[in-house]
């Protein structure tokens, strides 16, 4: 007899992050009580005893354990490829859930046909509203004012405001164009049609690739306020590290590179060194100062 189909399957990739993985999953079976799942972690080598740590003490969840950092897409298509819950979370072990984040979800999808894929409220741990849960797609010029800094400068201007849509209330209910990957509630029909993450990207962009692939397909993606979850070394402890960065700007420029290069070549590359540099200028300045 053919086994039933969870209602869930929830993927982690995680690497070098034992204690926040714990605390993400304990969260995570207070939420899904009650409710059918499946859980994988997929972990990318990690060095602090992550996978030993979750074969003593949480024995229902299942482990695919890399013997090298493979990124974030290719690790999560690991255990995409093993999912079998009707819908699929892929969801940052850095991250406490709700108890109510599931329930309130699935109502969601339930009273919304057209909804293929959503995300809740993020917030950071200080309380805060965290932007980098919804976004656009960056086309060229979106990306523009989000490398050059005017989005930051300006949040609340449809124009320069585009690629967080900062302008927006974060405590209404729309659709928008993508969603954080660090948590991204998808329906697993849309995504055997649409296909997995490309893993040509080995650490950001891919969710937004992903959710324009949602896009094109005419499918509606969703951000839904009426529950929150915690995400505790999200963008407020990134932006301003020169690594993250280069490392973000350099997966912009493939995405640009896969959608745009044949009309934008010139103006992508030059849009990408700027930002760089820019933002560059402006951290090498602020540590000299604080020192």
């Amino acid at each position: 007899m053919t086994e039933a189909r969870p209602r869930i399957s929830v993927v982690i990739v995680s690497y070098n992050v034992k204690a926040y993985l714990q605390q993400a999953l304990h969260s995570l079976q207070r939420a899904l009580q009650g409710i059918s799942h499946e859980i994988f972690v997929v972990d990318n080598a990690s060095v602090d005893g992550t996978v030993p740590m979750l074969r003593r003490r949480f024995p229902d969840v299942i482990v695919i354990e890399n013997q090298e950092n493979v990124g974030f897409g290719r690790a999560n298509n690991q255990a995409l490829a093993r999912a079998r819950g009707e819908f699929v979370v892929m969801i940052n072990p850095d991250t406490v859930v709700q108890e109510d984040t599931f329930r309130k979800l699935l109502e969601f999808f339930e009273r919304t046909p057209d909804a293929a894929a959503a995300t809740c409220k993020i917030i950071n741990p200080d309380g805060s509203f965290s932007v980098d849960c919804r976004h656009a797609i960056p086309t060229p010029m979106v990306a523009f004012w989000k490398v050059t800094g005017l989005s930051r400068l300006f949040p609340h201007s449809k124009i320069f405001g585009q690629y967080n849509l900062t302008y927006l209330d974060p405590d209404e209910t729309y659709p928008v164009p993508a969603v954080s990957g660090s948590f991204m509630m998808v329906k697993r029909q849309v995504l055997e049609e649409v296909g997995f993450f490309d893993e040509r990207f080995f650490m950001y962009c891919e969710d937004i690739d992903l959710c324009y692939r949602i896009n094109l397909k005419g499918y509606k993606i969703y951000y839904v306020p009426t529950t929150q979850i915690i995400h505790y070394k999200g963008e407020s402890t990134k932006k301003n590290n020169l690594d993250y960065v280069i490392t973000f700007n350099r997966a912009l420029y493939q995405f640009f590179q896969k959608y745009y290069a044949s009309s934008y070549g010139f103006l992508i590359r030059w849009t990408i060194v700027l930002g760089i540099v820019l933002r560059g200028v402006f951290i090498f300045l602020r540590n000299f100062f604080r020192e």
